[in-house]
């Protein structure tokens, strides 16, 4: 059913899911009588009530609701399954419809002079020839392409939502697959929805079932294509593989088409599967080579990084001699060095690319200094930079190597999350000579590519981190090949300076990488006993407390394994510390509701992604929600070292509560005080590397809860899983080649 109405007024409105309940008035009289309003207007016009996602909010546009009746808490509410906007025909009309807020970066005395300008045709202007608008006085390009940006993103974003209507997806997914396919994410799915396949949370399954629904046969290739990408796809994001083996590929392939099929259904046979995945390869699709299939872009990443690699090796840099100046800086900095320090020093001189790993306590840092101090003598005109994946991992660089200019890989490369460069942002080359980059362990195949592609020649590298920590989340398993592929010259720092002699954290954490279970504990590192998730969750809570009392919530952190399932878990340790170190102030003042997620003041939260306002794993605290003159919430949060930031709701979306956090998001970060449940529960995430990453979090307290019998099993498993990358053993296939090609030039000259 359709009905023609205008805008009355909200009645509910979530800024972050776009989801609203409005009232809409018109003059159909088919509007069913029980939903109609029972109040009187003096319009005369009827009004019922809509609900849906992304509906306008304004009375100057015109707009015709099709859906279905559902009975609501106050009666009958119409939810809309699609909203089309009537395109107005009068000067007045797209006055109106241009200052409807419908348009950011267009007011009221904009939308007046491009009316003056182009009269009734002002939207198909817009529509087909936006590049006119520059013709009006105050529209330059930048705000020309926010114009465009939001009246297309509008437009696509309510076309979305109508046709994932079967997908029951929120507008935060419509916004992903906007974000993914651009404008032409309505046209792509329409032509092969099994193309969302490609975006987190939209697996294989949920979009079969609803394509089968239709007349798409078992062996349509289109659906056989999907399933071999979201085979390739759950393989890079869920196992870090960059390709999967073909005989692997096919299993998940056809595990993946003939699940659940009834006896008498026809089976998509491996013949079919391949037939398709060949087509795939012809149109450039994935990348089939020696029976290791690649998505392009995995296979991309993959061969440029080795490249980029190779060529820093193939020219190894001019010979030095540093040994006056390092004496020098032994006696007059006091920096003294182990000769496995010296040699690390020495080593990155020798080389464009050079590896310094070792764990906590090995002294890393003061190499750093040393390399820093040769480095500023030897070249004082050159530029130097320091770097590391996470926000805090660069400010604990900064502060431990004493320069203010540390940044985030992301910063350094002008990189907007996971999502590639941001606009016009230039790609040039890094104008450093000397950089480093600390918690190298956490770079994946996706970072390495757009790190080592911007490396200018001659500029040396030197890769610092820990390679018993946990792999990165991403896919790949860049430090570790990097290190085994025997090309670049690695120093391996395993002497223990940092920690005072009578410290614990350092010495077990040697001793759990060495697959030991003598252990020691005392003050600085306390194992309490429990069986059960609630046991557990009482005794983390109650040390928690305490624990805060003495040493402030920023430096007292909980790293649990789980983020969703038990008491032990991340979320609901959350939801019960929470109320108990910060309880509503005033019960009349409800917490900011957005989704299944509340926020209050003086809530701990942390950024979980990068962008322009914070880093991924930055921590800060909730100052302020306020709501402004413009009826917008406002959350201020204070992220230290005069970080203040302001987040509308849209960005909210990139915040959580960060009592707890899980061990992975912890990488790159320090806290004076660690507490880590350890249960028989969590037995399918435990092996050794993720206890080992979570101990070295700790400077000062390690408090370890649970059973010992699975701890001592978590250092026994030491499986931290094969990802399939062949990056090392591209990196001597190239390196090879340039040094075969170097001396066929000598021979030739």
């Amino acid at each position: 059913m359709s009905y023609t109405g205008v805008y009355d007024k909200t009645i509910y409105y979530n800024p972050v899911s776009k989801y609203c309940v409005i009232s809409v008035k018109t003059n159909d009289q088919s509007i069913p009588q029980k939903a109609r309003s029972a109040f009187q207007h003096r319009d005369r016009l009827i009004r019922f009530t809509a609900v849906g996602y992304e509906l306008p909010q304004t009375d100057r546009v015109s707009m015709i609701l099709s859906g279905e009746w559902q009975n609501g808490k106050y009666g009958p509410q119409l939810q809309v399954e699609s909203c089309e906007e009537i395109v107005p025909q009068t000067k007045d009309g797209v006055r109106g419809y241009l200052s409807s807020r419908l348009i950011k970066g267009v007011g009221e005395k904009t939308a007046d002079l491009i009316v003056e300008r182009f009269g009734a045709d002002a939207l198909q202007i817009l529509e087909k020839q936006p590049e006119r608008l520059l013709e009006i006085r105050g529209i330059t390009p930048s705000k020309l392409e926010e114009i465009k940006a939001s009246y297309d993103e509008s437009r696509c974003l309510r076309g979305l939502m109508i046709l994932l209507s079967p997908f029951n997806v929120t507008p935060a997914t419509a916004t992903k697959i906007y974000e993914h396919f651009g404008a032409k994410s309505v046209e792509i799915l329409q032509n092969n929805p099994f193309e969302l396949c490609q975006i987190s949370g939209f697996g294989f399954k949920r979009v079969d079932a609803i394509v089968r629904k239709g007349d798409c046969k078992l062996n349509d290739p289109m659906r056989i294509h999907g399933a071999i990408y979201a085979a390739l796809d759950t393989g890079r994001n869920e196992n870090g593989h960059l390709y999967l083996e073909l005989e692997a590929l096919l299993k998940e392939s056809n595990r993946l088409l003939n699940d659940r099929l009834a006896s008498d259904q026809v089976r998509v046979t491996n013949e079919e599967i391949v037939a398709v995945l060949e087509q795939m390869v012809l149109k450039g699709e994935v990348v089939s080579n020696k029976n290791r299939v690649y998505q392009t872009t995995s296979f991309v990443q993959e061969d440029e990084t080795a490249v980029n690699i190779a060529k820093m090796l193939a020219v190894p840099p001019a010979p030095v001699d540093i040994t006056a100046i390092l004496e020098s800086i032994r006696q007059n900095l006091g920096i003294a060095l182990s000769q496995r320090q010296s040699e690390a020093v020495y080593m990155a001189f020798q080389s464009n690319l050079s590896i310094i790993t070792g764990s906590p306590g090995t002294g890393k840092t003061t190499v750093l200094r040393a390399i820093i101090e040769v480095f500023g003598r030897l070249y004082p005109s050159k530029k130097i930079m320091l770097a590391a994946p996470t926000g805090r991992a660069s400010r604990r660089m900064a502060e431990s190597t004493g320069r203010n200019d540390a940044k985030t890989l992301h910063s350094l490369l002008g990189l907007l999350g996971d999502s590639g460069y941001i606009k016009d942002k230039k790609k040039e080359p890094l104008d450093a000579d000397l950089i480093i980059v600390d918690e190298s362990s956490m770079i994946d195949m996706w970072l390495a590519n757009h790190f080592f592609s911007r490396i200018r020649p001659g500029t040396k590298v030197i890769l610092v981190g820990d390679v018993d920590q946990l792999q990165s989340v991403g896919a790949g398993d860049v430090f570790r090949e990097l290190i085994n592929c025997g090309k670049i010259p690695v120093t391996v720092l395993n002497e223990i300076f940092r920690q005072k002699a009578d410290s614990l954290i350092a010495h077990n954490a040697k001793a759990i990488n060495e697959d030991s279970t003598n252990l020691y504990y005392g003050d600085d590192f306390l194992f309490l006993k429990c069986k059960t998730q609630e046991e557990a969750a009482d005794i983390i809570c109650n040390q928690y407390c305490d624990l805060v009392k003495k040493f402030g919530i920023e430096k007292v952190q909980i790293l649990s394994p789980f983020r969703a399932e038990g008491l032990a878990a991340v979320d609901q340790l959350n939801r019960t510390i929470r109320e108990l170190v910060n309880p509503p102030e005033d019960e009349d003042i409800p917490d900011l509701k957005i989704g299944s997620r509340y926020f209050r003041v003086g809530d701990k939260v942390m950024q979980n992604k990068n962008n322009a306002k914070a880093s991924n794993g930055d921590i800060g605290f909730i100052r302020k929600i306020e709501v402004n003159d413009k009826h917008e919430t406002i959350v201020t949060i204070d992220f230290g070292t005069d970080r203040i930031v302001e987040y509308g709701m849209e960005d909210m979306g990139n915040i959580e509560i960060a009592y707890a956090t899980t061990i992975h998001k912890a990488q790159g970060s320090e806290y004076d005080v660690v507490i880590i449940p350890i249960l028989r529960s969590h037995a399918i995430m435990l092996r050794r590397n993720l206890v080992y990453t979570a101990i070295t979090r700790a400077k000062h307290r390690v408090i370890l809860v649970g059973e010992k019998g699975m701890l001592f099993m978590a250092i026994h498993k030491n499986d931290t899983g094969i990802r399939n990358t062949l990056l090392g053993e591209r990196i001597n296939k190239y390196v090879t080649a340039y040094e075969t090609e170097r001396e066929q030039l000598k021979k030739a000259s």
